[in-house]
């Protein structure tokens, strides 16, 4: 029989995610992939996954799965209330879901977004060599949508497991935003598209996260960012991260289901350590934004894959 996990609740908004679907971009097939990576790769260290396994992104009100065979799981990133059957479990520890027994999330705590890794990862078919869910292109698992009541989600049976570095597994969680965080910042590509005030005002306000925000972007509401001449551009790639500015001169964040390209010009880039804490965000918490070297980013991202024991 097949060990597998049913939907019984699916909360607001779970997907399967791995680590996306890079190198497809030139074709404009979109990556993808987990809001914050950190905690989908520390996921999957808990349980001895390699960090490309595909696990459950959970936002917000998490689901109500039942397991039909032992399971070794592990959730990390946003703190939820966790029971399994009847009983408490911890975040950031492995724990075992035995034959029947429903895993429920309660109440959030902190954060926004956490990942649910399962020993052996989800084993749903890939697409363009990725299970991971884009919900803008309809592309992965369930047709690329959000799980529903019902969906029974194959776990692949293992026989053998990472072996953790010295010291264990990296079991390090991210610290999560308390109602907003500060994201560092590497100014470009389209510099000379703006006045020295838009990056001036950049850097010394503070956005806020609107509802109309979602796995594509942060539509940020603040002080108007202005435009050196047109605010468009011939449409050009669309890094993670990057801070588009339209017309209007309020600014969006790309996040994980971003469009592949964009014409609004960008007037920096968070950087790739900082964007767990992004996806840690919700509607109504707030972004400061500090300026940053690429060299400032670089270590930044070193000092976050030592904490992950050098796992990607």
């Amino acid at each position: 029989m097949t060990q597998s996990l049913t939907v019984i609740r699916p909360g607001m908004l779970t997907t399967v995610q791995d680590l996306g679907r890079w190198g497809f971009q030139a074709n404009g097939v979109p990556v993808a992939g987990p809001m914050d990576e950190y905690s989908h790769v520390l996921a999957n260290r808990i349980v001895g996954n390699l960090p490309t396994a595909a696990a459950l992104e959970v936002t917000l009100i998490g689901p109500e799965l039942q397991a039909n065979a032992e399971l070794t799981c592990a959730v990390a990133g946003a703190t939820f209330a966790l029971a399994a059957g009847d009983v408490a479990v911890p975040m950031h520890a492995v724990f075992t879901l035995r034959p029947g027994e429903r895993l429920r999330f309660g109440a959030r705590s902190a954060g926004a977004r956490a990942t649910l890794a399962v020993r052996g990862g989800i084993d749903v078919p890939p697409v363009f060599e990725s299970r991971a869910t884009s919900l803008i292109s309809s592309m992965g698992p369930f047709g690329g949508r959000a799980l529903k009541a019902g969906d029974v989600l194959p776990i692949a049976n293992v026989t053998t497991l990472v072996t953790p570095g010295p010291g264990g597994p990296a079991t390090v969680p991210l610290p999560l935003p308390t109602g907003g965080t500060r994201l560092r910042v590497v100014a470009g590509p389209q510099e000379r598209l703006f006045t020295p005030l838009a990056y001036k005002t950049l850097f010394e306000s503070r956005y806020l996260v609107t509802p109309s925000s979602n796995r594509m972007g942060y539509r940020l509401e603040g002080p108007r960012l202005e435009h050196a001449g047109r605010a468009d551009i011939l449409s050009d790639a669309t890094p993670l991260g990057s801070i588009q500015v339209p017309a209007s001169g309020q600014p969006i964040l790309l996040m994980a289901d971003r469009q592949t390209t964009g014409g609004y010009p960008k007037i920096g880039v968070v950087i790739t350590a900082d964007l767990p804490l992004a996806g840690q965000l919700a509607p109504g918490d707030w972004i400061e934004f500090a300026a940053c070297t690429r060299e400032v980013g670089v270590e930044a991202l070193k000092v976050r894959h030592r904490r992950l024991g050098g796992a990607r």
